[in-house]
Parts: structure tokens; C-alpha cells; sequence
């Protein structure tokens, strides 16, 4: 796989759904939690795909338990919460493991396109967020602290890029 289309997910409904659909939009992928204390960083995500996504960008949301155990819920629990709570509008996709041997195959390519500090691969906690350029290909890996607001001149910047693919 050489591009964050090449790869196909699961809906939280459980539908599958090839990332292919989102090619030549700028990605922004992120590992989520409903117990997690970034959980508030869903606002600020919801309002990154408000304020973007007529311009080309796709908000991706991969729940995930591996971290504290903070995303127990099922897939029903998880979109009523997100809805509810913080009024997701954008993509969300079944619970995954984002490391270890079971490691979705997208989060195993993203990690490797751009790994963490000292050169780490795995994934630290919830809410570590690739920026994805509309080739396809990895922009910057961000850390679950970096607020979604702080991504918005990179986002624009790669808003301003035509498409190269």
C-alpha cells in the first residue's frame, strides 16, 4: 500500500468503506476515545470539518480501547456519544487496535510513514492525528496534545495544493 487510499475500513455500522472514496481530499486521521482526557478535542475536530471540509478536507475517526481502556462502549454507544456530546458530524469508523499484531493495516502504514519522537512507530495515546496531503501520502503526525486548532495553517496549506494524484 503506498497511499491512505489504498486501504479500506469498516463504518461504525459496521459497512465497509474504501478510503479510495476520499482520494484527492486532504485527510485528517485520528485515533479517538470517549473516556479519554482529550475526549474534548472532538469540538475542535467537528469544528476543523465544519470549517474545511466544503474546501476538501475529510475528518476520519478510528475509536480505539488500547489506551487506559477509555473506549469500551460498542459501536452504537460510541456514534450516540459523539453525536450527542460534541455534534460529530464527520466519518467515524469501527473500534481498532492502532498497535500491536492486530494494528489496523492503515494505522500500521501511517505510523511507519511518519513515525513519532526518536523515531517510534507506535502510536502513545488516543487522539494522535495524521495529516494526510491529497496525493495520498503522510504531511506531519501530530501528538494527542497538539489541539486540532493548532493543525489549521498546515490544513490550509495543503487545502491550497492542487491535486497531484
Amino acid at each position: 500500500m503506498s497511499t491512505a487510499f489504498d486501504f479500506k475500513a469498516k463504518t461504525l455500522a459496521g459497512k465497509p468503506a474504501a478510503l479510495k472514496k476520499y482520494k484527492g481530499k486532504v485527510l485528517l486521521v485520528v485515533n479517538t476515545a470517549s473516556n479519554c482526557g482529550f475526549t474534548p478535542q472532538y469540538k475542535g475536530l467537528q469544528a476543523l470539518y465544519d470549517q474545511y471540509h466544503a474546501q476538501g478536507l475529510e475528518v476520519l475517526g478510528f475509536p480505539c480501547n488500547q489506551f487506559g481502556e477509555q473506549e469500551p462502549g460498542g459501536a452504537q454507544e460510541i456514534g450516540a456519544f459523539c453525536e450527542r456530546n460534541y455534534g460529530v458530524s464527520f466519518p467515524m469508523f469501527e473500534k481498532i487496535d492502532v498497535n500491536g499484531p492486530d494494528a489496523h493495516p492503515l494505522f500500521k502504514w501511517l505510523t511507519s510513514a511518519a513515525p513519532g519522537l526518536l523515531g517510534s512507530e507506535a502510536v502513545k495515546w488516543n487522539f494522535t492525528k495524521f495529516l494526510v496531503r491529497r496525493d495520498g501520502k503522510v504531511f506531519k503526525r501530530y501528538a494527542p496534545q497538539a489541539s486540532p486548532e493548532s493543525l489549521s495553517a498546515d490544513i490550509e496549506a495543503l487545502l491550497a495544493q492542487a491535486t497531484s494524484a
